[in-house]
C-alpha cells in the first residue's frame, strides 16, 4: 500500500483556498498511486486561528468547507484537520473522509497551554481513540501534543491500531526536529507501532512551521523525510510486516534551518498579507545587511528597496559597503541625507536644550528621523518597513522607540547578535552578498563620533550567554553566576531586561526561532517591582 503526506502551507481563515490545496494534493497523491492522504493539524482552517474560533460563523463555515471537500473527493481516503463543534463543545479534530462522507472523527486529547500555545482557551479535551481500517490495515489517529505524552498513542494501540498517523502544526524552533524524533521514538518504544508524522509548513505572524514531515518504523528508524520550509507531498510505502519506507530529504545545518525559517517567515508575512514589497534602512552594519539578504532571498530583488540615510556620524566605509551590497543584490537603493533635517530639529530645540550636554536625546533624534522617512515612503508606496534590530538589542533596550523600532515586521527579532554573524557567514557561503568588512568591523549605531556597541553594552559573547540563560532557560541570577558569569554583568543585563519591557511591548511582530521569543511566549508585566534577590 502507498500512502502520502500533504505538507501544505495553509492560510488562516482561507477555507476555500485551503480546501482547494488539499483537494489538489489528493489528486496528485492518487496519480502517484497513493490511496490514503494525511494532512496536518487544522489544515482546513490554518493554525493557529486564535479568537476566530470564538465566532460561531467561523466554525459553521469550517464545517461547511469540510462537507464540501468530502463531497469532492473520490478514489482516495483523506484525513483532514479542522475545528469540530459537537453538543456545545468545540474540539481540535481530525476527520477521515471517504467516498463523499466523514466516516470517522478524532478529537485531540492533549491541549497545550504553554509557550505559544493557548489551546485550552478554545478547545475541549477529547477522550476516545479513533481507529479506522484501510486496505486491511488499522490506522490510529493522534494530533500533535498527543504524542508528547504516553496516553493517546497507548489508547490507539489498545483500540487495535497497527500504524499511527499524527497530524501536527508544530512551530519551528532551533533543535526542534531532533526533539520531535526523540519524542516519537519514546512513543514507538512504548507501543511498538510505526508512525507517520505530518507537519504544517509556512509562516503565520511570528510563527514559522517548518514541515519536515516524516515516517518511522516500529524500531524507531527514520525511513522517510519531507523537505523543510517548503510544501511537499511525501510518499510512504507500507510493506510486509507493516514496514514503512520512502524518500528522505537531506538534513540541514542549524544555520541553514534558521535562515530558511527567516526567509519563509518574511515571504509568507508579506505574501499572505498582500504587501507589494518591503523597504528597510541600510546602515552599513551587519544587522541591516543580513535583513537585506533575507528579504531578497525571500521575495526577490524587485520587491525590496534599501534606503541609506547618512548623518554627520556615518562613516565613509558604511556608505561604500552599503553601495557594494546593493550592487551585488540588484535592489533599488536611495541615499537620503538626514543631516539638514537633524540640524533643523536641533535648531528648533535650541532654546529648550540650551546648556544641556548632548546625550542619547540627540542620538535618538537621528534614529527617529530615519524612522519617519521610512514610514513616509511606506505610506506613499505601500511597501512594508522591515526593522533590523536583533534579539540581543531588544533584550537590553538598545533600540529607539519610533526610530529604528519603527516598522511592520522584525526579521531578526529572535536572532541573537552572535547568531547574526553566523548567519551572515552562512549566507556568504552560498554566494557572497555581504561585504566582508561589514562582518569584521566592530558594530556601531553611528549616532555619535567613534561609537561602538560595547560603549553601552557588555561584550556580545557575555550578553548573549546571559540572555540565553535568563530569557530562554528561565535561570535565576544566582544560577547564572554559578555558571561562571560575573555577578555585576548578570545583574546589569537582568536590570536592563526588566526596565525595557515597555519597549518590547511596542515592537513589531517578528519571526520566532527559539523556544522563548519576545512574542506570544513572553508575557511579563511592564509595571512590576519584583527582582531576583539572587
Amino acid at each position: 500500500m502507498k500512502i502520502a503526506v500533504a505538507q501544505v502551507n495553509s492560510v488562516v481563515g482561507d477555507l476555500a483556498g485551503n480546501a482547494a490545496k488539499i483537494f489538489q494534493r489528493a489528486e496528485e497523491a492518487k496519480r502517484a498511486g497513493a490511496t490514503l492522504l494525511l494532512t496536518p493539524e487544522l489544515s482546513l482552517c490554518g493554525y493557529p486561528p486564535e479568537d476566530l474560533l470564538l465566532r460561531d460563523g467561523f466554525n459553521q463555515a469550517c464545517d461547511q468547507a469540510l462537507q464540501t471537500l468530502a463531497s469532492q473527493l473520490s478514489g482516495i481516503t483523506v484525513i483532514v484537520g479542522h475545528p469540530h463543534e459537537l453538543a456545545g463543545h468545540r474540539y481540535n479534530a481530525a476527520s477521515v473522509l471517504r467516498d463523499g462522507h466523514v466516516v470517522a472523527i478524532y478529537h485531540k486529547h492533549v491541549l497545550p497551554n504553554y509557550a505559544v500555545f493557548d489551546e485550552q482557551r478554545y478547545f475541549d479535551v477529547g477522550s476516545a481513540p479513533c481507529v479506522f481500517e484501510h486496505e486491511g490495515v488499522r490506522f490510529g489517529l493522534n494530533i500533535c501534543a498527543d504524542v508528547w505524552a504516553p496516553a493517546a498513542m497507548r489508547d490507539a494501540r489498545e483500540a487495535g491500531a497497527e500504524v499511527v498517523l499524527v497530524l501536527n502544526a508544530s512551530p519551528y524552533a532551533m533543535q526542534k526536529q531532533a526533539g520531535r524524533y526523540r519524542t516519537l521514538r519514546e512513543r514507538i518504544q512504548e507501543n511498538g507501532l510505526p508512525v507517520v508524522y505530518a507537519n504544517l509548513v509556512g509562516g503565520q505572524d511570528e510563527l514559522v512551521f517548518d514541515g519536515g514531515s516524516f515516517a518511522m518504523n516500529a524500531d524507531g528508524t527514520l525511513v522517510a523525510l519531507a523537505p523543510r520550509f517548503e510544501e511537499a507531498l511525501l510518499p510512504v510505502e507500507i510493506g510486509e510486516s507493516l514496514s514503512l519506507s520512502g524518500p528522505q530529504a537531506p538534513a540541514l545545518t542549524e544555520e541553514a534551518e534558521v535562515y530558511g525559517a527567516l526567509c519563509l517567515g518574511v515571504r509568507d508575512y508579506i505574501g499572505k498579507n498582500g504587501f507589494p514589497g518591503v523597504l528597510l534602512g541600510l546602515s552599513g552594519g551587519i544587522d541591516s545587511a543580513l535583513t537585506l539578504a533575507v528579504a531578497v532571498d525571500a521575495l526577490g530583488a524587485d520587491k525590496v528597496r534599501a534606503v541609506m540615510m547618512p548623518s554627520p556620524y556615518t562613516a565613509q566605509i558604511s556608505l561604500d559597503d552599503s553601495r557594494e551590497m546593493v550592487r551585488i543584490l540588484g535592489v533599488r537603493y536611495d541615499e537620503l541625507s538626514i543631516e539638514p533635517i537633524f540640524q533643523s530639529y536641533l535648531d528648533g530645540l535650541h532654546a529648550e536644550l540650551a546648556g544641556q550636554v548632548p546625550d542619547t536625546t540627540e542620538e535618538n533624534l537621528q534614529a527617529r528621523i530615519r524612522g519617519n522617512l521610512l514610514m513616509a515612503l511606506s505610506n506613499k508606496f505601500g511597501a512594508l518597513v522591515l526593522t533590523t534590530g536583533n534579539k540581543s538589542e531588544m533584550t537590553v533596550g538598545y533600540a529607539t522607540l519610533y526610530g529604528d523600532m519603527a516598522g511592520g515586521f522584525a526579521v531578526l527579532k529572535d536572532v541573537s547578535k552572535l547568531l547574526v554573524y553566523r548567519l551572515a557567514r552562512y549566507r556568504n557561503s552560498l554566494g557572497r552578498v555581504i561585504p566582508e568588512r561589514i562582518i569584521t568591523r566592530p558594530p556601531s549605531a553611528e549616532l555619535r563620533p567613534d561609537q561602538t556597541d560595547q560603549d553601552s553594552l557588555p561584550a556580545y559573547e557575555v550578553l548573549d550567554a546571559i540572555m540565553a540563560c535568563y530569557v530562554e532557560q528561565n535561570l535565576s541570577v544566582g544560577q547564572i553566576v554559578a555558571r561562571g558569569y560575573a555577578e555585576a554583568d548578570v545583574r546589569r543585563v537582568v536590570r536592563l531586561i526588566r526596565i525595557s519591557e515597555y519597549k518590547r511591548r511596542q515592537s513589531a511582530v517578528g519571526v520566532r526561532i527559539t523556544e522563548r521569543s519576545y512574542g506570544k511566549d513572553w508575557r511579563y508585566p511592564i509595571t512590576a517591582k519584583y527582582q531576583d534577590a539572587f
